[in-house]
């Protein structure tokens, strides 16, 4: 495994929005990156970027110290090595730094995490950004989860954890205006269409797929519906683990907390005004991007396609 990986640097995934996508994104990347001789491993990202699911498909069966329906567990694992019989002890910890700084110091925190590599421990650790300055010593697996997932295996001359926060932090935002206007596409699609559509991604951006055969709407219309939904800067908040709540209308989601909170956040969102086919899977997709350069990205995208339909 180790031997494999000398000369690997960096990866990047499209990170996606819903549960069970991020879930088998988390087991393909423990298949192909995670050693078990990895005992650190640093998760990087924003609340809300999808790190616990991540986490999840990577660990299956983890008992998350920090869990999103605010269950939190007490006292802290990790800071109780060493009481009571050892043999029980868990062999993997998990901390989120943000959060239990709350309540313990930095310096606490480094030291039971030494401890617990010392004692032959797996710990995994969110926010590791925060705890690296103290702890002096980088992981063995550094992952940051913004616009796209990046896994690395850094040595002693880097990546840093800060360098990989830059980019994750920076990007985040894309991934939350895109998936919310995603939402906002199937709130205003007709229902037929919605009950049969998937999806996928696409960088600042998103794709609604539909098997075999075109959907029946108008792409400009339904932007139009879009952006006037935009333009009214309706909230939208987390409603369950399967919706969210858009303007008190509840709409089915699998990734209900990666959202901006209100729909005026969306900068520049744009639909490609045509149907793209998948020959290869038989399906048409529906493309849109947001940002500063929707307009371009949805071109260059269409260009590509054009390209590859001409082979």
């Amino acid at each position: 495994m180790n031997d494999r990986q000398k000369s690997h640097v960096l990866s990047s995934y499209s990170a996606p929005r819903g549960h069970n996508r991020m879930y088998a994104l988390g087991m393909q990347l423990a298949q192909l990156y995670l050693s078990p001789f990895d005992k650190l491993i640093g998760i990087i990202g924003e609340a809300g970027s999808g790190k616990s699911a991540l986490i999840r498909g990577m660990f299956p069966g983890l008992e998350l110290t920090n869990d999103d329906d605010g269950v939190y567990v007490r006292p802290l694992p990790l800071l109780e090595q060493g009481k009571g019989f050892s043999f029980f002890t868990p062999h993997t910890y998990h901390v989120d730094i943000r959060f239990e700084n709350g309540f313990t110091q930095m310096r606490t925190l480094a030291e039971a995490i030494t401890e617990a590599l010392h004692n032959g421990k797996r710990v995994i650790v969110e926010h590791f950004d925060l705890i690296y300055p103290i702890l002096g010593y980088n992981a063995n697996l550094l992952i940051g989860v913004g616009e796209r997932v990046l896994i690395s295996r850094p040595t002693l001359f880097g990546p840093e954890p800060e360098e990989l926060r830059a980019t994750v932090y920076q990007s985040l935002s894309y991934r939350l205006m895109a998936h919310t206007a995603e939402d906002l596409c199937e709130f205003c699609m007709p229902p037929e269409e919605l009950a049969r559509c998937g999806h996928d991604d696409v960088q600042h951006g998103f794709v609604i797929t539909f098997p075999e055969t075109a959907p029946n709407f108008d792409i400009q219309e339904l932007e139009e519906k879009v952006n006037a939904m935009i333009q009214k800067n309706l909230p939208v908040t987390y409603y369950d683990s399967n919706h969210v709540s858009i303007d008190g209308s509840i709409h089915t989601c699998t990734g209900p907390r990666i959202h901006v909170s209100n729909t005026g956040m969306i900068e520049n969102f744009h639909l490609l005004h045509h149907f793209v086919y998948d020959r290869f899977q038989r399906k048409y997709l529906l493309v849109g991007c947001v940002g500063d350069k929707a307009e371009e990205l949805l071109k260059k995208l269409d260009a590509q396609q054009e390209v590859q339909m001409a082979l």
